[in-house]
C-alpha cells in the first residue's frame, strides 16, 4: 500500500508541475490542460498538495 501510494503521488506531482510549466511557459504537455484548461493554475495547485498529503500518508504506513 506503502509503494502505491508513493507512485501515486509521484504521478499526481508531475501532472501538477506539467500543469503550471504549460500555463506559464507554454512547454509541455500533460492531463490537466487537455481536461482541465480554464482551470489550469488552480487544479494544478490542488494536484501539487494532493500530492504532498499522498507522500505524507505513506509516509505513515512506514511504521506498520
Amino acid at each position: 500500500m506503502k509503494r502505491l501510494l508513493e507512485i501515486l503521488g509521484f504521478f499526481v506531482l508531475a501532472q501538477g508541475v506539467l500543469g503550471l510549466v504549460r500555463r506559464f511557459t507554454g512547454w509541455g504537455g500533460g492531463l490537466v490542460h487537455r481536461f482541465l484548461a480554464d482551470y489550469e493554475v488552480f487544479a494544478s495547485v490542488v494536484l501539487i498538495v494532493l500530492a504532498f498529503a499522498l507522500f505524507a500518508a505513506a509516509e505513515s504506513r512506514r511504521g506498520r
